[in-house]
């Protein structure tokens, strides 16, 4: 398991997958070190949680050599001695500092969820290490764009017909009224088909560690102005893919998003939900990867 240190002494893993395809040229030294013109894409989890739920996207590693992050505290980097390096605008650090290991003066970035709030932060402060940045279902707080609890319910009654849908949506409904917090039992709203290997992944996908989520958005962890007047002059292209069914990042706030890059691509994917590359694996890398070639 390769790992790296970052600036304040933690040791922090990562996992690659794959080689990409033969016209990309891609090789390492061995170390997981590569140079600009076989360079990987960085991948960034949401939760904070273990990176494990991400797999290898789907079989886009055949395209591209993936190095997923884990962040600190969770997966097999080690946890912190403070607490507050958790926060979202802190971790910038820690993705950089894998940059570094890598040898690599710009690298491209895969997001998921809240992760991409990180990699928003990321390409602000650092605009010239960052190429090509692909947002998947992306968390919008580092945008200072806010989801209401109606925009959810309105999404979430598309899965009507559905067999499972009037407990989970009577969880919804307690959750984003503020009197529930049953999300176990809302799931169903996360994938497109709600079968056997979805329930599988969604234990796979929660965050274990308590305290990194808290601090992850702790005050301070945002500062949505300065992010969008950064991210006004970021010239790299970007892509924002939403899932159609998608009730923790709606397709409406990525399109919202979307409008605060100058070379944006929107695209929703029908019938996923926030995890497109189990609804749809060819779908999802097809875009992907071609938007990354």
């Amino acid at each position: 398991m390769p790992t790296f240190f970052a600036p304040d002494g933690t040791r922090l893993a990562y996992h690659v997958h794959g080689n990409g395809n033969s016209n990309s040229g891609n090789s390492d030294d061995g170390d997981g070190r590569a140079d600009d013109h076989a360079a990987p894409v960085v991948c960034i989890p949401g939760g904070p949680a273990d990176s494990r739920y991400l797999g290898d996207l789907g079989g886009l590693s055949a395209h591209r050599r993936l190095v997923v992050l884990d962040l600190r505290g969770t997966g097999r980097s080690a946890i912190p001695d403070d607490a507050s390096s958790y926060r979202c605008d802190r971790l910038v650090a820690d993705v950089e500092a894998l940059r570094s290991h890598l040898g690599l003066s710009r690298i491209d970035l895969l997001a998921h969820s809240a992760g991409a709030n990180l990699a928003m932060r990321y390409a602000a402060r650092h605009p010239k290490r960052t190429g090509r940045l692909a947002l998947i279902a992306p968390g919008t707080r580092a945008l200072g764009i806010t989801i209401s609890g109606e925009a959810r319910r309105e999404l979430a009654r598309l899965r009507g017909a559905e067999p499972w849908f009037p407990a989970a949506f009577a969880a919804l409904e307690a959750i984003t009224g503020g009197t529930g917090s049953d999300w176990e039992a809302i799931g169903p709203f996360f994938y497109g088909r709600w079968d056997a290997a979805a329930q599988q992944h969604l234990t796979a996908s929660r965050p274990e560690n308590d305290e990194a989520v808290a601090h992850f958005a702790a005050e301070g962890a945002f500062a949505p102005d300065a992010t969008r007047a950064a991210l006004a002059g970021f010239g790299a292209p970007v892509l924002l893919l939403a899932g159609e069914f998608d009730v923790n990042s709606p397709p409406r706030s990525v399109a919202e998003a979307a409008c605060s890059f100058p070379d944006a691509a929107l695209v929703v994917q029908p019938g996923a939900g926030h995890y497109p590359w189990l609804d749809d694996a060819d779908r999802f890398v097809a875009t992907v990867a071609a938007f990354l070639e």
